[in-house]
């Protein structure tokens, strides 16, 4: 499906300011699943009739060569705190919560002098991700109203707001998990959390493991206070698929909520991957039949294990069904080779019906007529990717919101299931023919079929979708 045009530009008058375009700032939290909406939020807003400044730090810089209609001001930050992403969640929260606190000098310096530069007047507003808190307050003092960027789901932030009430009703922390997470009892793990249903314990964005930094709650603590002392609440969802819990925090919020997705609907993110996408697996999917191929990506950041590595390699061999297989770069805890070696053997045993690749053109693909099923971590983006596609998922979460997506993909949208327990290869191949051949997976598909329309009417003239980012814009030229 071809994406459709942004809104109508009746609100394109607004963005201009003494003949000029009006400016937006920009800044990304500088991780893949956080850049790609923020530059498919620029896109939108550049249609709109805004010229785009887009701050970013050395971590992961986005190429400006790709993006020749924004301007790109880099951000300084000490040495050491960004290197390269690393593998355990436990890592990447500590680099989000380092990146956050060394950008703030730098920033300040940076948004002084394009706001001398632009005239602070011609300047609408800045959005910046949840997850900067720093960089909110930097714009407070200097009267920049600041919108929040929110990547996830609704449901997850509304999860963030109840993360206080959670602790104090105990069901955090999961008595002795920290200690020893293999004694906490199956039954505790699974009690349903009654003010935050379809969620159970499980499904919280809880470590696995020792957090005595609380550097966790810290996070989500810190997001929670940027959105609050934000001028308005952007999120890439929409409503047909996350209506009640919209409502929910329209309740609880105090500022606006834009619900203007999904924005890869509205707007092609350019070239933002950070990883080279081989196209050449779509010449591949041209030659399977309709619905017929397994597409498996576990995103940008997950890393498993070398055995859940072999147990996927041979419970996709096994099944004996026809896929496409990302394995990036360092997917893999403790490899010493960036690129993954494959089980041997795996190669000569699905010769004929498999393709492996580094990084893929994920909308493309999901968008690809073979495909009938995707095996997912359950990113929000790759979440919604998939609803909007018809396509039914197979769901391997491994941290963060992506249990909580999971949850709802199965349990609440009933448009795929869950791979539960540990990996083994039996097992793996049961739930492929599952998803691909099997009568539920049928349903499935004929389930998110409907959902594909809801989202197709939402981002339609007069959908809610529409509608939301003409109240964001008009809301950003008031401010």
């Amino acid at each position: 499906m071809t994406p459709p045009p942004a809104p109508a530009m009746a609100a394109e008058s607004d963005a201009v300011h003494g003949g000029r375009r009006r400016h937006v700032l920009l800044f990304p939290l500088p991780y893949q699943g956080h850049i790609n909406p923020m530059f498919r939020l620029a896109g939108l807003l550049h249609a709109r009739g805004f010229s785009v400044t887009v701050f970013h730090t050395h971590f992961n810089a986005p190429d400006p060569a790709r993006h020749p209609q924004y301007r790109f001001v880099p951000v300084p930050v000490p040495d050491g705190t960004s290197g390269p992403a690393p593998a355990a969640i436990e890592d990447v929260i500590a680099q989000i919560l380092a990146l956050g606190a060394a950008c703030e000098s730098g920033f300040r310096d940076r948004l002084a002098a394009v706001l001398e530069e632009y005239s602070r007047d011609a300047v609408a507003c800045l959005i910046a991700d949840a997850h900067l808190l720093p960089i909110f307050e930097v714009t407070a003092k200097l009267a920049v109203p600041t919108l929040a960027l929110r990547t996830g789901s609704a449901a997850c932030f509304a999860c963030f707001l109840a993360y206080p009430m959670l602790f104090e009703k105990g069901y955090l922390p999961v008595k002795g998990m920290s200690s020893d997470p293999a004694s906490v009892r199956q039954s505790q793990r699974d009690m349903p959390v009654s003010e935050l249903t379809p969620y159970r314990v499980r499904d919280l964005m809880v470590f696995l493991g020792d957090d005595d930094r609380g550097s966790l709650r810290e996070l989500l603590a810190r997001a929670v206070t940027a959105v609050k002392v934000s001028s308005g609440l952007i999120l890439n969802t929409f409503d047909a698929l996350e209506r009640r819990e919209l409502e929910g925090l329209r309740r609880d919020l105090t500022v606006p909520v834009f619900d203007i997705g999904p924005l890869h609907k509205f707007s092609p993110a350019g070239d933002s991957s950070l990883l080279r996408q081989d196209r050449s697996c779509l010449d591949w999917l041209d030659a399977r039949p309709p619905a017929s191929a397994l597409y498996v990506s576990f995103g940008s950041l997950a890393c498993m294990s070398p055995r859940d590595l072999v147990e996927t390699a041979w419970g996709i061999a096994g099944s004996g069904v026809p896929f496409l297989w990302v394995v990036r770069p360092g997917m893999v805890r403790g490899s010493a080779h960036q690129e993954q070696e494959l089980p041997e053997g795996f190669e000569a045993a699905t010769r004929g019906r498999g393709m492996v690749v580094a990084w893929a053109p994920q909308e493309e693909v999901l968008r690809h007529r073979a495909v009938g099923g995707f095996w997912t971590h359950n990113g929000w983006n790759s979440t919604t990717e998939s609803v909007c596609e018809g396509v039914p998922m197979l769901c391997c979460p491994y941290f963060g919101d992506q249990m909580g997506n999971a949850r709802y993909v199965e349990h609440v949208w009933r448009v795929g299931f869950e791979v539960g327990g540990e990996l083994e290869r039996g097992a793996v191949e049961a739930a492929i023919r599952r998803l691909i051949t099997g009568k539920d997976g049928a349903e499935m598909r004929a389930r998110a079929g409907e959902l594909k329309k809801a989202a197709e009417e939402c981002i339609g003239k007069g959908g809610s979708s529409c509608l939301a980012i003409d109240k964001l814009i008009a809301h950003m030229t008031s401010l």
